[in-house]
């Protein structure tokens, strides 16, 4: 082995890949610390599955990053290999050569990340170059493979992944972001197309696009790493782990089939889920977090649960992904323990986590444009006779009441107005959060655009009173929360919030001592959910822009 090769193979520092810019959407690079926790996780449940096995001295294994980028995630497997299997191929040379040659390979999404992966795995731009680290290659790839790829138009979308022709046919200078992994209806057939042969990789692992770059941002961009998932599943490794945005516990744009698909998968062993993106991908702004998981396709059971948010203790459960009476995942473990004390004090169930129809505050709330009014939307600013007052997006306006044909039943009764989308902290996701907009009642003769959700009708100004008092405290809020995947406060985020009484005004004491929470239950809740003042022009408060559908 040359001296070259065993000093590229050491450790660096600074590791040039904790160094580099993000280079799009699509190009969030994966910080080596972290692609080393995923592979700690890998390796351990590999040994509980194998007798307590070392993964990385076995040299059939085949792994496959089939989105790589900076080639962090096939380098450290790389490098574990490499010290693994010193007994088994102790000249270092012919054991390098076998790890690169037979063990890992990659798919890179874009030439340039191709470059760069190879880069970080052979030391070379190209795998059969007189400074590559590898010397059995003969071709310039190597096991990292990229072509450009085109997308299959149809009524203007790509068949496989929903891109605009409009916007990404746009030339050969441009970037297609046509992802071969994704691009077939038969993944097996295009492994064995990409890599010569038929293929069976024992573990898939790595950070695949989240979105596609198409001209859409923020929560108008459609989510398209659930198409990784599903394809790596199709492969049938013995191991999967990615990392993912973790939004897909509750809903987001185009996520149900797939949120209904993996929590009722069984063979998801492993949720690691951090509560800010920023603290996996420093600088990074993704709204809701981020999570890894670990599938194991032979050893189906319970998942174990793991919440991690800066320097709070470190929260860790065993158990199912899909509670008994729920359609989303219940992000925190100690959330559920509440959930299911408020759904045993106003049903009598213990087994289920459902509340019946009767009881569920969502049956009170709007969908969304619950006048027919959309976000955009300005209503006069003077008042003639027979107009309305419009709470709307910056302020209010007036309209002519027979201008409404929506809603009408709620326009002459009291209710309370809620902003449709939370109130952002920028790109961050910062705990305690307030979860909802500052809501505030809504007087007969007034209705909204569809920055706001109108919950009621009421029969008085009391009765929004009481309810205006119950959407402030803070065990309400965190109900809210545990079916809400984003800014966005469609009417369904309100399920697990059970209606009350609405003869009182409502105070989190009243609701600790109703539900009959511990203290450490309530510290929990005051940690997440910051206190709501209902101080202050509250209407100029909410701006919606682009929030999901409901």
């Amino acid at each position: 082995m040359t001296t070259q090769a065993a000093f590229t193979l050491h450790g660096r520092n600074p590791d040039v890949l904790t160094c580099i810019a993000n280079l799009s959407n699509d190009e969030v690079f994966t910080p080596p610390e972290f692609a080393n926790r995923m592979l700690d996780t890998l390796a351990e449940a590999w040994a509980a599955d194998h007798n307590g096995a070392n993964l990385w001295a076995d040299r059939t294994v085949k792994f496959l990053d089939p989105f790589t980028k900076s080639g962090v995630f096939l380098r450290e497997i790389t490098k574990r290999l490499t010290e693994g299997l010193k007994d088994e191929i102790p000249d270092l040379q012919q054991r390098v050569d076998h790890i690169l040659t037979r063990q890992v390979y990659g798919i890179a999404i874009t030439h340039l990340t191709s470059l760069l992966a190879r880069r970080s795995l052979y030391c070379s731009k190209f795998a059969n170059g007189e400074h590559s680290i590898a010397k059995s290659f003969n071709s310039e790839a190597g096991n990292i493979w990229f072509e450009r790829m085109k997308h299959t138009w149809r009524d203007g979308k790509c068949v496989f992944c929903g891109a605009s022709q409009k916007t990404l046919e746009r030339g050969e200078a441009f970037e297609t972001h046509a992802y071969a992994f994704i691009h077939t209806d038969n993944i097996k057939a295009r492994i064995a197309e990409l890599f010569g042969g038929p293929m069976q990789f024992d573990v898939i692992i790595g950070n695949p696009p989240y979105q596609l770059d198409d001209g859409g941002f923020g929560t108008s961009a459609a989510p398209i790493y659930q198409k990784f998932v599903e394809q790596a599943k199709a492969l049938e490794p013995r191991y999967l782990s990615m990392i993912i945005p973790a939004r897909w516990f509750a809903g987001g744009k185009g996520l149900d089939e797939f949120r209904e698909a993996m929590l009722a998968d069984n063979r998801i062993r492993e949720i690691n889920d951090y509560l800010t993106a920023s603290d996996v991908f420093p600088g990074v702004g993704l709204k809701g977090g981020v999570c890894y998981f670990l599938w194991e396709r032979d050893n189906p059971g319970p998942c174990r649960v793991t919440t991690r948010f800066k320097d709070w203790p470190i929260s860790s459960a065993t158990r199912p992904l899909l509670e008994q009476g729920a359609d989303v995942f219940i992000r925190f473990n100690e959330g559920l323990s509440i959930l299911q004390k408020v759904v045993a004090v106003e049903t009598g169930q213990t087994q289920s986590i459902s509340l019946p129809a009767g009881k569920r505050f969502d049956q009170l709330v709007s969908s969304r444009k619950p006048f027919g009014l959309e976000t955009k939307f300005k209503g006069k600013t003077t008042k003639r006779a027979g107009d309305v007052l419009v709470y709307q997006n910056g302020g209010t306006g007036y309209t002519p009441k027979e201008s409404i044909t929506t809603g009408i039943g709620f326009i002459d009764k009291w209710k309370v107005y809620v902003g449709r989308a939370a109130p952002g902290t920028g790109n961050r996701d910062t705990y305690p959060h307030r979860i909802i907009s500052t809501p505030f009642i809504g007087e007969p003769e007034s209705i909204s655009s569809e920055t706001y959700l109108c919950i009621g009708p009421l029969d008085s100004k009391s009765e929004a009173e009481s309810v205006l008092s119950y959407l402030t405290c803070r065990l309400t809020r965190l109900l809210i929360l545990l079916h809400k995947p984003s800014q966005d406060t469609t009417r369904k985020v309100y399920t697990f919030v059970p209606t009350q009484d609405w003869t009182k005004r409502w105070t989190d004491a009243d609701l600790y001592a109703k539900y009959g929470l511990t203290d450490e239950e309530i510290a929990f809740i005051e940690k997440i959910v910051r206190p709501m003042d209902l101080t202050g022009d509250v209407v100029d408060e909410v701006i919606v822009d682009e929030v999901d559908d409901e």
